[in-house]
């Protein structure tokens, strides 16, 4: 029933569109979750603050218990099932999975759709709040391990794996070109 309260909404998520009803308070989140049955993005804080249920939307990352699933209409959304080729890892994934850069796991869909945004934010340019030089005309900052840490700061671990969520990271960056 669509009402003010109720809107039937298309999403497009892993490269399948989908159409559903949904309460106009729903989270993406829970949309992509209970609706659709896509459970890599996980609910951890539900308040925006561990970065657990982060999914790549229009290629750039979001917090998905934050976003509204109706906000989400005719984007494209990435969740952690979208990333991987086929029956093969992405080659980020293969690097968390050799590197040992997960514990318990339940970060690691958060991490790894954080870590592919975010190269592609350095890529771009995008500044960090660790960025030495922020004016306009400055040159790309490298990509170290300090530049990582802080642009993978809202994705937080509880086991502690971050020196090797980093190593993998830096490890795709180097492959992609964009490391010091």
């Amino acid at each position: 029933m669509v009402d003010d309260m109720h809107s039937e909404i298309t999403l497009f998520v892993n490269g399948k569109t989908t159409s559903l009803e949904v309460d106009n308070r729903r989270t993406l989140l829970d949309a992509v979750r209970e609706d659709l049955g896509y459970t890599g993005p996980k609910k951890g804080c539900d308040h925006g603050q561990c970065g657990a249920c982060t999914v790549m939307l229009n290629g750039r990352r979001i917090v998905s218990c934050l976003t509204l699933a109706v906000a989400a209409q005719d984007a494209e959304i990435v969740t952690i099932e979208g990333i991987a080729e086929g029956d093969a890892l992405a080659p980020l994934q293969e690097a968390f999975v050799r590197l040992d850069s997960y514990q318990c796991g339940f970060c690691t869909p958060g991490q790894i759709c954080s870590a592919l945004a975010m190269l592609s934010e350095h890529a771009e340019g995008w500044p960090s709040a660790v960025t030495a030089d922020v004016s306009p005309d400055a040159p790309t900052p490298e990509l170290d391990a300090a530049e990582v840490r802080e642009r993978l700061s809202g994705n937080l671990c509880r086991c502690g794996a971050y020196p090797s969520i980093v190593r993998a990271t830096l490890e795709m960056a180097a492959r992609k070109g964009i490391s010091s």
